[in-house]
């Protein structure tokens, strides 16, 4: 057998097993997540694709439940973060203190901070001054913080799942472009249908609680990232993804009306590089080998809608940036798929 034939056979030997593993994580999650299939697709898109996440929904919707257990499947050493107002960039990042040894000697001892972790849970992150979110930005990006002068790795893999409140605006910090734009999706988190509350109701309110079990390892997560990026992806599923991202920008020539009558501006870069990841990792978590136009479509409003803002008249129209996304990602994949 040709060298190249049999890397492509172990290759689909690889990512049919990876997917019998996110099979087996998503059903231990379940244990304790119950329902919101979409919301635990794009969480574990995210950690497979090595980006971060923004979850986004009400109170009591179980997004600080679905991040601990996260940690527990994934196999990663997680720390939560409260932000408050009051929280200043060491405590995310840590500090230096002055000790005193025995023998009279003062040296200076790093203590490390929470974000010394491979899975960071950023409660209520719009909470904390802009000064502390700007804490995160080095770490989301760089995976090291540079405290003292010093450049200090942080754990392998490293991954910030935060959350946010959308109805409440009073003491809260919208969080700067610069910051979202390092998210690689935004999820919503919504209200439960009647019978997964009904589930939920039962299964929370008993003497037995579910409990999640470890199905990764952070080796195997990393080593899952790998094999994620060597999916092979066609060039038309290329072409549609740089299609859908230079139409969502109202300055392009290829812009449909609806983004130029809508969108003050649109996504960068970072954008079509998030959907090529997010689009093999949600073919992934479907059983297939290869991504598709549906998966374009899937995935164009998560990764697109923090990269995107309306104008002030498309605010004052009651218009929604999610349904914007929706049928500029139709028309694209539909007019793709057609040719």
């Amino acid at each position: 057998m040709p060298a190249d034939a049999s890397n492509d056979a172990q290759l689909v030997t690889d990512i049919e097993t990876l997917g019998g593993k996110l099979a087996e994580a998503r059903a231990s999650i379940s244990k304790r997540f119950i329902g919101q299939d979409l919301v635990v697709d794009l969480t574990l898109a995210s950690l497979l694709c090595g980006g971060h996440a923004l979850l986004i929904g009400l109170p009591g919707l179980g997004k600080t439940m679905l991040v601990d257990t996260l940690s527990t499947v994934m196999g990663l050493n997680g720390n939560r973060i409260q932000f408050t107002p009051d929280l200043m960039p060491a405590d995310i990042l840590g500090s230096e203190v002055l000790e005193t040894a025995a023998h009279g000697t003062r040296n200076f001892r790093f203590i490390e901070g929470p974000v010394f972790c491979q899975l960071l849970m950023a409660d209520e992150i719009n909470r904390a001054s802009p000064r502390t979110q700007s804490a995160l930005l080095q770490a989301m990006q760089e995976k090291e913080v540079t405290i003292a002068g010093q450049h200090r790795p942080l754990g392998v893999p490293f991954h910030v799942l935060a959350t946010q409140n959308p109805i409440e605006r009073e003491g809260t910090y919208p969080l700067p472009e610069a910051q979202l734009d390092r998210f690689l999706v935004q999820i919503d988190v919504p209200y439960p249908d009647r019978e997964t509350e009904r589930d939920i109701l039962i299964a929370t309110t008993g003497i037995a609680q579910g409990e999640a079990s470890a199905v990764f390892t952070a080796q195997e997560l990393l080593a899952a990232q790998t094999l994620l990026r060597r999916m092979p992806v066609g060039d038309a599923i290329v072409e549609m993804i740089l299609d859908l991202v230079r139409a969502c920008r109202p300055d392009d020539e290829s812009a449909p009306d609806v983004v130029k009558s809508t969108v003050s501006w649109g996504p960068g870069p970072r954008a079509a590089q998030a959907l090529m990841l997010t689009v093999r990792a949600n073919a992934l978590l479907d059983g297939r080998l290869v991504p598709s136009a549906e998966d374009v479509r899937a995935m164009a409003a998560p990764v697109l809608t923090h990269r995107m803002a309306l104008s002030f008249a498309a605010r004052a129209r009651g218009e929604s940036l999610t349904s914007v996304i929706d049928q500029v990602a139709t028309q694209i994949t539909s007019v793709s798929k057609a040719a």
